[in-house]
């Protein structure tokens, strides 16, 4: 303790260090309260825009049931509690969706789609403080640790006066600990009043801190075993340094290169131009002689034993609405099915460099615990579509059961018939809204416990190589 107390001094007595965890700290609460406030007001504007769209589907008139198919909806993705701490690939990906008859439309207004390139470089959170620069700090406060020692000539002094290789270094770490606690201080702040105000389940937010708690003390740990390894401060530093850009800078950005040459993902253009391929191959309800409506008509007659559609007690259109929104959603769902495919492809790609990058690890941890990762998109995706399809083939329903053959297809040419096609504004209003829900906490526990492992493995495997440096420096000192 006696060696942690004095390296403690000698970094709040030097202003430079001071300067450092000073200008790092004030970041990371700039970052916090940045993050909070933006979160706070989109989580009111996602409430707003919810409750006006909402209100705009249920107060519509009385209508043809068609029409208000394509009057459409909107699916709001709310905002989770911990995007304020790690915002994801939520920037990126959109978090509303357009419901509308006949169409499976993406999300939109990511904010890194309509704000300057600035956004695009990445939003300035908590999550970026920690996995970026906080290492590096701790880089240029602890390089020189034990280097410095062996360059004054006080290394073989302090062993003589009875301290071991390990007691040095586990003086250093606890030093250097401090430091990194007081980073994390705002981080753990904000998750803690997130918990408290029933926005963060404890199990995510103490996953999430515990993988950015074990990632700072591997950086403590490997900082003060490179510079108990190299003769001098200056080797250290440069050494580190250059760990530090392998793990934060490079491999990222050549996990997502790699992901993106082995996994090709189609483009929005490519997939437009082959489902229109596909839905011209697969038959249209609107040409009557269409091979497979040809043959779905012949079937519904004979289901219902009679020989023309005027005939049927049900409307021969919303039954044709009926198997064609079927049909051209399980197209739909086919398409973003393997596009999401893909990307889980890409994504697993990046997943083993975390091999050779700790970083890669904790933003999957980080964007997994805070609901902002590519699987909570896909689940807010496939939502917004089940209940689109629902809704859809609702309205279908209405037109084959509330609406007769003969005045829809009078109601263009006859103002009476017309009116009769119309149903009651009851039924929008009895529609219920959207509503995403939360994933189980325990199942994003799960979910993120790999990562988390994977970060634990690399703070065993530096303390592992810790206790051997320990040993030598005893070794040398004698």
């Amino acid at each position: 303790m006696a060696i942690a107390a004095n390296e403690v001094q000698r970094l709040v007595r030097s202003r430079v260090a001071l300067t450092g965890l000073l200008m790092v700290l004030l970041l990371t609460v700039a970052a916090a309260i940045a993050s909070s406030a933006y979160y706070r007001d989109q989580s009111a504007l996602r409430e707003r825009m919810e409750a006006q769209a909402n209100a705009d589907f249920t107060q519509q008139p009385d209508r043809h049931p068609h029409r208000v198919v394509h009057f459409g909806h909107f699916a709001m993705r709310p905002p989770s509690g911990l995007a304020a701490m790690d915002p994801g690939v939520e920037p990126f990906t959109g978090v509303m969706v357009y419901l509308e008859g006949h169409r499976q439309n993406s999300a939109n207004f990511g904010d890194a789609r309509q704000s300057s390139l600035l956004v695009r470089f990445g939003q300035l959170s908590p999550a970026f403080v920690l996995q970026a620069v906080a290492p590096l700090l701790l880089i240029f406060l602890g390089a020189g640790m034990v280097a410095r020692e062996r360059e004054r000539g006080t290394l073989r002094q302090m062993m003589l006066a009875g301290a071991s290789g390990g007691d040095l270094m586990i003086g250093k770490m606890l030093a250097l600990g401090a430091a990194a606690a007081v980073m994390t201080t705002p981080a753990v702040l904000l998750v803690g009043n997130l918990g408290l105000n029933g926005q963060v389940a404890a199990i995510t937010g103490g996953m999430m801190l515990m993988g950015y708690g074990a990632y700072l003390v591997f950086w403590v740990v490997l900082t003060v075993l490179v510079s108990a390894l190299t003769p001098s401060a200056r080797p250290a530093l440069v050494l580190l340094t250059a760990l530090w850009a392998l793990s934060v800078v490079v491999a990222p950005r050549v996990a997502a290169e790699a992901g993106a040459g082995l996994t090709q993902l189609a483009t929005r253009l490519e997939n437009d131009v082959a489902i229109q391929r596909d839905l011209r191959d697969m038959g249209d309800s609107h040409d009557p002689d269409d091979p497979y409506f040809d043959a779905f008509k012949r079937a519904t007659l004979k289901q219902y034993g009679v020989a023309r559609v005027e005939d049927l007690p049900v409307n021969y259109r919303g039954l044709l609405g009926i198997e064609g929104e079927r049909m051209t959603a399980s197209l739909f769902n086919r398409y973003a099915a393997q596009n999401f495919a893909a990307m889980a492809d890409q994504s697993r790609t990046m997943d083993l460099v975390a091999a050779i990058s700790p970083t890669v690890a904790l933003r999957r941890l980080s964007m997994t615990t805070a609901g902002t990762d590519l699987a909570t998109y896909r689940r807010f995706i496939d939502e917004a579509e089940r209940y689109r399809y629902e809704l859809v083939q609702r309205l279908n329903r209405m037109q084959a059961e509330s609406v007769t053959f003969k005045d829809d297809a009078a109601k263009s040419n006859d103002a009476a018939a017309e009116a009769r096609s119309r149903v009651s504004a009851d039924n929008w209003r009895a529609t219920p809204a959207f509503r995403f829900p939360q994933e189980p906490a325990a199942e994003t526990a799960a979910r993120a416990t790999p990562s988390l492992v994977v970060i634990l493995v690399w703070l065993a495997l530096a303390a592992g190589f810790a206790s051997l440096a320990a040993s030598r420096l005893q070794r040398v000192a004698r």
